[in-house]
């Protein structure tokens, strides 16, 4: 069955609009009384059925109102310190695929790049990338593109389970961490930059309560760093 996002979801009736609208009037050549399924953005899927249909606007009327099988009961956020310009999206792509609840840009002292007064633009460019990319991979839920946020402004107390990825880190692997973990609702993931991140910066957020954590033998990259550590996470909890 044909799956949308639609934030215009109200009682039992919903009206989708703009490009979406486009392609299901002029390119599927849907009509009305055609069957499809209907995503809120937040996890929650509904039957529905077209009640009118022009390339301006899709009228939907609603039927049964489920939970979604595919998102994950454990909340991951992934902070991302910035990496070097074109890998944000692709790190955004991915993560979203894989599962990821929101994503947390992160300036800290080695990055590479500097945020300009244009940053909110490319976060614009981000949370479609996002979108894209949750429906692609039929997800019910888009994962939001926080505010960038400095690494000192960072609160891992507002988490149940904080684990900072960091080289230096030699007695604790990521696996070891999260199996003494009792059952989170909501993890953060931390990434650094390409030049990894300060000893004091690892210091202040495990003085605050995160988790310093090894990803094993082998240096990742930035853009693989958070992807693994997701994918780890994810296939841990998800049993």
């Amino acid at each position: 069955m044909r799956r949308f996002f639609c934030d215009a979801i109200a009682g039992s009736a919903a009206t989708i609009t703009g490009d979406d609208a486009h392609h299901i009037c002029r390119v599927l050549r849907m009509k009305p009384g055609d069957a499809l399924s209907l995503c809120d953005g937040a996890g929650y899927e509904y039957d529905a059925a077209i009640v009118s249909a022009s390339p301006e606007a899709i009228v939907c009327s609603l039927g049964r109102r489920h939970k979604s099988g595919a998102e994950s009961p454990v909340r991951v956020t992934l902070f991302q310190c910035l990496p070097k310009t074109g890998k944000m999206e692709t790190i955004v792509q991915k993560c979203t695929e894989l599962g990821v609840f929101a994503v947390t840009p992160v300036f800290s002292a080695r990055c590479v790049v500097v945020p300009d007064k244009d940053f909110e633009k490319k976060r614009v460019r981000y949370r479609r990338v996002a979108l894209e990319a949750a429906k692609q991979s039929r997800r019910a839920m888009v994962p939001e593109i926080t505010p960038l946020v400095s690494v000192d402004q960072i609160d891992p107390a507002a988490f149940d389970l904080f684990l900072v990825a960091y080289e230096e880190e030699l007695s604790r692997p990521l696996k070891q961490a999260l199996r003494k973990a009792n059952t989170p609702a909501s993890i953060a993931l931390f990434v650094g930059p390409e030049g990894g991140l300060e000893e004091s910066e690892v210091q202040r957020l495990c003085s605050l309560g995160a988790v310093s954590v090894s990803l094993g033998k082998r240096i990742l990259r930035t853009e693989t760093a958070g992807m693994a550590m997701l994918a780890q996470v994810l296939y841990e909890v998800e049993l």
